[in-house]
């Protein structure tokens, strides 16, 4: 998937990306580390954002049944594609 329109991107604050998924905080970080989830971006010096479709992309491979394996290669193409941003 490629966001070539950047009205469609969605900069998320961390209180509003653990809105859409079901978890806590300290889940969230622990699923960041292990690459189970997209790093956030800088947004300033002490700002951080996570983009929303890496977050429903995450989502739709969890409900999907996807492994813990494939959705670390889906994080990894789905960061990869900030650059094509």
């Amino acid at each position: 998937m490629s966001y070539t329109n950047q009205a469609s991107i969605q900069v998320l604050r961390k209180p509003e990306a653990l809105g859409l998924l079901p978890i806590c905080k300290s889940t969230f970080q622990s699923q960041i580390k292990e690459g189970l989830l997209c790093s956030p971006i800088s947004l300033g010096a002490r700002s951080v954002g996570y983009l929303e479709h890496e977050i429903k992309e995450v989502l739709k491979a969890r409900i999907a049944g996807k492994t813990d394996d494939e959705i670390r290669t889906l994080v990894i193409s789905l960061e990869a594609q900030r650059k094509d941003i």
